[in-house]
């Protein structure tokens, strides 16, 4: 009924425990914070405009037709890869991607395109939140060699005190913390 109704769903997990009840609430209310966007949406994600980010400007991208439905109200039916086609250069303060990495971003080739548009679209001193899960069969290569993401920074985030973050699930949900920095 909650679905129905366009309100919270519990999805006890975790890694969303950490992601709704921490990592948002900090976005939140960070002032410099006002454009965000979601990369990839279903149905736990629908609330997240209303819920986490209202009176910011709150964007949506997922490749799928089927993910409309769950979307903000400002969607782009593409993939990561494909952003500079849809958004202006420096256009966002935060990119969240969470799940996406090894549900969609599974070649070298589109993880690097991918970061490169994330790069782009961030301002100086935007913040690039990426989730993803730790095991063989869902990391299509190792973090540590998308090139991409060197041109990030590494930022520890505040209320976890590291610049990546190991959930307590047996997917080893992981979450790092990026920022594009504010010159180079």
């Amino acid at each position: 009924m909650r679905f129905l109704l366009g309100r919270p769903t519990p999805l006890v997990s975790a890694d969303r425990t950490v992601l709704e009840t921490i990592i948002f609430p900090y976005f939140q209310h960070i002032p410099a914070v006002q454009s965000v966007l979601l990369v990839g949406c279903d149905w736990y994600t629908r609330h997240y405009e209303c819920a986490y980010f209202p009176g910011k400007d709150y964007w949506t991208l997922d490749p799928a037709s089927r993910a409309r439905k769950f979307a903000g109200r400002q969607h782009v039916m593409a993939p990561l890869e494909e952003l500079g086609r849809h958004s202006a250069p420096e256009r966002f303060d935060l990119i969240v991607c969470n799940g996406v990495f090894g549900y969609g971003l599974n070649e070298v080739r589109q993880c690097e395109l991918a970061f490169r548009e994330c790069y782009t679209a961030l301002r100086p001193g935007g913040y690039l939140l990426v989730g993803w899960d730790d095991i063989p069969e869902r990391t299509p290569v190792p973090m540590e060699e998308i090139t991409s993401l060197e041109a990030f920074e590494r930022i520890e985030f505040p209320p976890l005190g590291t610049s990546r973050y190991l959930t307590d699930t047996p997917y080893r949900h992981t979450y790092d913390f990026l920022r594009r920095p504010h010159s180079g």
